[in-house]
């Protein structure tokens, strides 16, 4: 069995069975992220506990993709710090906008099976959609507890 193979069942598990998914309480904060191209909806909740994700839950609304990629967000960043989910993200756009040489599967966990989507420009704002959301709701948790990332 192939990588790519690999992946695209990974792609399809996450589709089928999103982790986070359904929006939970408590939250600190809520966002809600649309993608116009394809329709793709995405409201989103993030709890923190001092600088740790506790938890990440949302409600999506679109494609395979966009789906998928918010269940592997929600997966990569729940229990990590904030730092560290910021760098997840910035992880992840580099490799789908920037193409930034082989994605190193030891930071990106299950986002790397989301590499082949670089090469289909009008897919990754779905791929990126819940990791997008995710970084507006933590920016905003931290501006209203007064801490940085």
């Amino acid at each position: 069995m192939s990588m790519q193979t690999l992946y695209q069942d990974l792609i399809i598990e996450h589709f089928k069975r999103p982790i986070g998914a359904g929006l939970r309480e408590p939250f600190d904060v809520e966002v809600r992220h649309v993608n116009p191209t394809c329709g793709d909806e995405l409201t989103l909740r993030v709890h923190l506990e001092g600088d740790k994700v506790a938890d990440v839950s949302y409600d999506a609304l679109g494609c395979s993709i966009s789906v998928a990629a918010s269940s592997v967000m929600a997966d990569v960043v729940t229990g990590g710090t904030v730092s560290e989910a910021m760098q997840r993200y910035e992880d992840v756009r580099a490799m789908l906008q920037d193409r930034t040489g082989q994605p190193d599967p030891d930071k990106l966990g299950d986002a790397v099976a989301f590499a082949g989507v670089a090469k289909f420009p009008a897919r990754v704002k779905c791929a990126l959609l819940g990791w997008a959301a995710m970084r507006d709701a933590l920016v905003q948790a931290l501006d209203r507890t007064g801490e940085s990332a």
